[in-house]
């Protein structure tokens, strides 16, 4: 875990950028206690923009508060990636059917390259390349909405969906199965088929969240936690 080149960014920005993206790609495991000291001594600073992070990311729930333990990354439960893919697959859904309207022909390019691009990614095998190219891939749809409220709301769910997103993707059983739901998705765009669209995307999430739980009770049964 390295602090990230960018230069027009505080220390304390760097510092929690880096320890949110460590957590997300499950660099940071749930479980794993979040040590100031030990923290500050690997990427090179002081404690206190260390704190500072912690305290941010516990307010955005990638992190728990343990009363005689500290900070821990928090767990993947089955009812918090449930809350988040509930509310994720409605917008989604509505996502879509704007799409379907709104969409311009260079948004249909672009959604056309971005399929492509999703696929190398699953050829490559790379999660996290995965993972980014299918967040690219959902971001055109949410652009091509047009509904800046629309896009602020899912916004303000996708580190959290980027986690649970980066478990399913780590299966590389189900890549086969998204590339086909991004060619259903992107195709029924293309034909202005609201309906087609709006199944297809909830479809999408409904297949991660299985997979998910799949997983997080296959580690349960294991004695790991997810």
């Amino acid at each position: 875990m390295q602090l990230s080149l960018q230069a027009d960014l505080p220390l304390r920005d760097l510092v929690f950028n880096t320890l949110r993206q460590a957590i997300l790609t499950g660099e940071l495991k749930p479980g794993e206690r979040l040590m100031e000291i030990h923290l500050a001594d690997k990427l090179g600073v002081s404690r206190t923009p260390i704190r500072e992070a912690i305290r941010k990311l516990e307010l955005e729930g990638l992190v728990t508060m343990i009363p005689r333990r500290g900070a821990e990354v928090a767990q993947i439960t089955e009812k918090s990636m449930s809350d988040v893919l509930e509310v994720r697959r409605t917008l989604d859904a509505l996502c879509a059917e704007l799409a379907c309207d709104r969409i311009s022909e260079e948004g249909l390019a672009a959604l056309k390259d971005a399929c492509g691009q999703f696929e190398q990614c699953v050829a490559g095998r790379d999660a996290q390349r995965i993972a980014q190219a299918d967040v690219a891939l959902h971001d055109i749809i949410l652009q091509a909405t047009g509904n800046q409220r629309l896009i602020q709301m899912v916004n303000n769910l996708a580190e959290q969906m980027y986690r649970y997103r980066f478990e399913y993707i780590k299966d590389s059983s189900q890549h086969e199965r998204l590339v086909e739901e991004h060619k259903i998705i992107y195709q029924s765009i293309l034909n202005k088929d609201k309906d087609t669209a709006a199944a297809a995307a909830r479809t999408h999430i409904d297949n991660q969240k299985k997979a998910i739980i799949r997983q997080i009770r296959l580690d349960r049964k294991n004695g790991r936690k997810l």
